[in-house]
């Protein structure tokens, strides 16, 4: 049986612009084994001419689905009275922040792939330390 190594969902997720608005952008989750901390989100640009990539801690994705987590530039909280079913995110940087809306429903479903490719708990036995570290000896 092949392991599954890599974990991919387009998500509909809302930009939200104010109170009252909000605009639909395409974005991915995306997992892969190899780094199994981490979970890339990848976000098109409303006129779709490129893409933004924030790196994501797989447990916080996770949390955020039953509880207010994060701090500095990621935060994130579960659905709430919003009438919605969906996991808030804001995303900070120099350049402003994003309140985004993802789909609780999907997230969830991404992260049970990804568990099934890396039960938590295990992602150390993922990581080859003695190569990570000989890599960067190497390099200064």
């Amino acid at each position: 049986m092949r392991s599954v190594r890599t974990v991919a969902h387009e998500l509909p997720v809302q930009l939200v612009l104010s109170h009252d608005l909000s605009v639909p952008i395409r974005a991915a989750l995306q997992y892969d084994a190899d780094d199994p901390y981490a979970v890339r989100a990848v976000f098109h640009t409303l006129n779709q001419s490129g893409t933004v990539e924030w790196f994501l801690s797989r447990d916080m994705l996770a949390q955020a689905l039953s509880e207010h987590t994060g701090h500095g530039d990621v935060r994130m909280w579960p659905p709430r009275d919003s009438g919605r079913d969906a996991v808030r995110m804001v995303l900070s940087s120099p350049g402003g922040s994003a309140l985004l809306e993802f789909p609780a429903q999907g997230v969830e479903s991404f992260l049970r792939e990804t568990w099934s490719a890396v039960p938590p708990g295990t992602e150390s036995s993922r990581l080859d330390l003695d190569a990570e570290l000989a890599q960067l000896l190497a390099e200064n």
